[in-house]
């Protein structure tokens, strides 16, 4: 039987890369997020392989989250994936000097955005007592590094929802999995920087993550036997050690 997935972030970096993945497996797919052209431009790409419906909203509005998916067609309402990868980081300050608005942005697409997502599809998951929850971390979820205080904390506390969900929803057959990647060539710098020239070094002098790396390994959790969840995944490119180690070559 055909999966339906749901995947937030849907627009660029890991959230694109895994759509592509899903679609190659005949995935049936929505996709969300807030930049509709790029919505479009996806959905028309991908129709050419799998059944493709698009949703426009922001995950940290809990009245629009909940309303967009309540509107899904008959054919697509029954998602058997979902993966949580909106988030975002806003700054590299130290505490002292951190923007509350920066604070806010993570914290509301971070964690709250993830949780309203969560929350409006869950309910049709315990029913059918089935279903896949694939929470998108960071290895800021598992060390904090200086100047990443309100993003790792953010990230910990992806951790530890995707722990209670997994075990809540224990007795009722779900699985749920957290994969945390280290450096990936993404978006993620020029949005952390506010297209700050600084961005543009931070992949130079390795090889980074790419989004289908993990678009790859997101699909693997996803096809594994009944038997088998991948609870948890720490993946770092090669020349990253730890969230403040990585050798480069200049």
């Amino acid at each position: 039987m055909t999966k339906t997935a749901l995947i937030t972030g849907a627009t660029s970096g890991i959230g694109r890369a895994t759509a592509c993945e899903f679609a190659k497996y005949g995935i049936k797919l929505i996709l969300c997020g807030r930049r509709i052209e790029r919505l479009k431009s996806i959905q028309e790409a991908l129709s050419k392989l799998t059944d493709v419906h698009i949703l426009n909203f922001d995950v940290r509005d809990k009245t629009e989250t909940f309303n967009a998916i309540e509107s899904l067609p008959a054919d697509f309402k029954n998602i058997d994936i979902l993966v949580n990868n909106a988030g975002n980081a806003h700054g590299l300050d130290s505490i002292d000097q951190g923007s509350t608005d920066d604070w806010d942005a993570m914290m509301d697409i971070n964690v709250k955005g993830l949780l309203y997502v969560s929350k409006a599809i869950i309910p049709q998951m315990t029913e059918r007592k089935s279903g896949h929850i694939i929470n998108i971390g960071s290895s800021a979820g598992k060390e904090v590094y200086a100047k990443g205080n309100v993003y790792c904390a953010s990230k910990h506390a992806v951790l530890a929802i995707t722990e209670g969900m997994r075990i809540d929803l224990n007795p009722f057959n779900i699985k749920v999995s957290s994969i945390n990647p280290g450096l990936v060539e993404t978006e993620f710098s020029q949005v952390r920087f506010k297209g700050n020239a600084i961005a543009n070094n931070v992949y130079k002098g390795f090889d980074a993550l790419q989004a289908e790396d993990i678009a790859e390994i997101i699909y693997f959790v996803v096809s594994r036997p009944k038997h088998v969840n991948i609870a948890d995944l720490l993946v770092f490119p090669s020349a990253q050690a730890n969230s403040s180690i990585v050798k480069k070559e200049f």
